[in-house]
């Protein structure tokens, strides 16, 4: 999942909202590096992102894309679930987007040391509000052609975003039967995570 989905699911405190995007920069075992919330954010991520690399439904929507594409299908899904995520939202949560949005970015305003490229794309999130931009399905090019710049191979996502206006509905319906296991998946872990904290 990409960055808005991360943070929906992470949870509601600044620290487990900074684990949640800093799962994206903070690579290798954590081992103290981070205050608690924050690693469990970290962890919570990389077990949302094992979850849904696995899942069948993400594994059928990545068959819905042609086989020269699939090696890149993966990363046009996320941004495409952010997509629908932020399209639909209020199916899915009940604070209103562009507040959640805000407290986000407040939250990494206020954070003096973010880790790696974070600290020099968080500014930009928020001057440019991507995570509330994602609704609007003709951004995905602007998204794409960035994605596509980071790529040793950036002739990967060439057409991507064609084929995701083409694959539109029945991607949206993969989403709609996926995200809410996905809630599920990251409420369990996050209640068993608190039922530890508790222990201790």
């Amino acid at each position: 999942m990409n960055y808005l989905a991360h943070l929906h699911l992470g949870g509601s405190q600044p620290g487990e909202m900074l684990g949640s995007l800093y799962g994206d920069f903070v690579k290798g075992p954590l081992q103290g590096r981070w205050p608690a919330d924050i690693e469990a954010g970290i962890r919570l991520h990389r077990q949302i992102d094992v979850y849904t690399d696995s899942h069948p439904l993400v594994l059928q929507a990545k068959q819905r894309f042609p086989s020269e594409r699939r090696r890149y299908a993966g990363i046009l899904i996320d941004l495409f679930f952010d997509h629908c995520l932020a399209a639909h939202w209020h199916d899915y949560a009940e604070e209103p987007l562009q507040r959640f949005t805000a407290r986000v970015y407040q939250v990494l305003h206020e954070e003096a040391e973010l880790p790696g490229k974070l600290a020099f794309i968080a500014p930009r999130m928020a001057a440019q509000d991507w995570l509330g931009s994602y609704r609007d399905f003709a951004v995905m090019e602007q998204v794409v052609a960035g994605m596509s710049r980071r790529l040793s191979r950036p002739e990967g996502l060439a057409g991507g975003v064609a084929e995701l206006e083409r694959l539109y509905l029945p991607l949206q319906q993969d989403f709609r039967e996926f995200y809410p296991q996905l809630q599920d998946f990251a409420r369990l872990k996050g209640t068993s995570r608190s039922a530890v904290d508790q222990l201790k």
